[in-house]
C-alpha cells in the first residue's frame, strides 16, 4: 500500500558567538547607581549629627526657601573662618554692639516704613472697593453725589452729606432717614474687611438750633454721630473698632463761603491709620488727631482701579500682613 503522507524536515541553525543586545548593561548600570546611592544614604544616616539630619530634612522639604540651617548648604562641612584683612591688621579692634546686625535682619524704622506703605495701599484699595460698591448698587448710585471719599494723612475719610431736598436726618433730630441708613449698612460690610479702627463725627450748618435752651448744634451733631455709629454696628461692624464718636456742630464747615449750605450738615467716617489711632488713644509717638476742618474734594485720589474680584482678594490678605508687621514692631 502506497504512503502519501508528507515528510517535514526541521533544520536548526546554530550561530556561534551571536549578539544578545545591550539592554542588560543599562539595567546593571542603573542597579549599581541605585546601590551606591543607597549605601551613601545609609552612611550619612549613621555619621550625621541630629542637627545635620534636621538640615537635610529641611532642605528637601523646601529647597528654595530653606533657612533652618546656619549654613547656606544642606550639610555644613565645617572649617575655619578667615578673618577680614582689617581685623588681621588691627587685632585690637573689637566688635561693638552697634555693629551687630539685628536678629530679624530689618531695623525698626524699616518695619514702620513697610507697615505704613502697606497700610496706605490697604486704604487705597478700600477706597476703590467702596467706590465700586456705590457704582454697582443701584440704590447707592442715586446718592453718589452726596458721598465723598478722600485719602488723608489720618486715613480714608468718607463724607456723607445732606442735599438740598434730601436730608440724612429728620429735621432737628438724630433719626436717620431710610436711605441714609442703607448707605451706612452697605459701608459697614466693606469697612470691616480691614483691621483699622474708625472715627465718626457729626457736623451741622451754622443755622442756630431752634429748640430747648440747653440743647443746641453741639448736642445735635454728637447725637447724629452716635446714631451713625449705631447703624454701622447694626450692619455688622464691631463696636470695639470704633475709636471715637464726636460732634463738631458748625465749627468745621465744609463750605466756609456759605455757612448755611446743606453740605455742611454731614457725617464723617475716617478709617484711621495706626498713627492717628494712637494719637486718639493717647499713646506716645502718635501724631495730631484728625483735623475735621480740612475740606475734601470729590473723588479722592487713587491709583488705577483694579477689578472687583482681585480687589476683594487683596483686601482679604491685609489683616494677616498687618498682624505680622505689628508682631515684628513689638519685638
Amino acid at each position: 500500500m502506497e504512503n502519501n503522507q508528507p515528510i517535514i524536515v526541521k533544520r536548526v541553525k546554530k550561530v556561534a558567538g551571536g549578539h544578545h543586545g545591550g539592554a542588560w548593561k543599562i539595567a546593571f548600570a542603573d542597579f549599581a547607581t541605585a546601590m551606591m546611592a543607597f549605601f551613601l544614604v545609609m552612611w550619612l544616616m549613621t555619621s550625621a549629627t541630629p542637627e545635620q539630619k534636621k538640615a537635610i530634612s529641611g532642605y528637601f522639604q523646601d529647597p528654595i526657601g530653606f533657612t533652618e540651617s546656619a549654613s547656606p548648604y544642606a550639610i555644613d562641612l565645617g572649617g575655619t573662618p578667615t578673618p577680614a584683612p582689617e581685623r588681621t591688621l588691627n587685632p585690637d579692634i573689637s566688635e561693638t554692639p552697634e555693629s551687630q546686625p539685628d536678629e530679624t535682619g530689618i531695623s525698626t524704622d524699616q518695619i514702620e516704613t513697610l507697615a505704613d506703605k502697606m497700610e496706605q495701599e490697604r486704604l487705597e484699595l478700600l477706597l476703590q472697593e467702596l467706590q465700586n460698591k456705590v457704582e454697582e448698587n443701584p440704590e447707592l448710585q442715586r446718592f453718589k453725589d452726596q458721598i465723598l471719599f478722600e485719602i488723608t494723612q489720618d486715613g480714608l475719610r468718607i463724607q456723607i452729606m445732606d442735599a438740598e431736598n434730601r436730608p440724612m436726618f429728620a429735621l432737628g433730630s438724630a433719626n436717620l432717614q431710610p436711605y441714609f441708613e442703607d448707605i451706612l449698612l452697605a459701608m459697614a460690610d466693606t469697612i470691616r474687611a480691614v483691621p483699622n479702627k474708625i472715627s465718626v463725627s457729626g457736623h451741622t450748618d451754622a443755622k442756630p438750633f431752634a429748640g430747648r435752651g440747653d440743647f443746641g448744634n453741639w448736642e445735635l451733631s454728637a447725637n447724629r454721630a452716635n446714631a451713625a455709629r449705631r447703624a454701622l454696628i447694626a450692619g455688622g461692624y464691631a463696636d470695639e473698632q470704633v475709636a471715637r464718636v464726636v460732634g463738631y456742630a458748625s465749627s468745621a464747615l465744609f463750605d466756609r463761603d456759605d455757612p448755611f449750605n446743606p453740605v455742611n450738615r454731614r457725617i464723617d467716617i475716617v478709617v484711621l491709620t495706626k498713627k492717628a489711632q494712637r494719637a486718639i488713644e493717647g499713646e506716645q509717638g502718635g501724631e495730631a488727631p484728625p483735623d475735621p476742618a480740612e475740606g475734601a474734594e470729590p473723588g479722592g485720589a487713587a491709583s488705577d482701579p483694579l477689578p472687583a474680584g482681585q480687589l476683594r482678594e487683596r483686601l482679604n490678605i491685609f489683616e494677616e500682613g498687618a498682624l505680622q508687621f505689628d508682631q515684628l514692631g513689638n519685638q
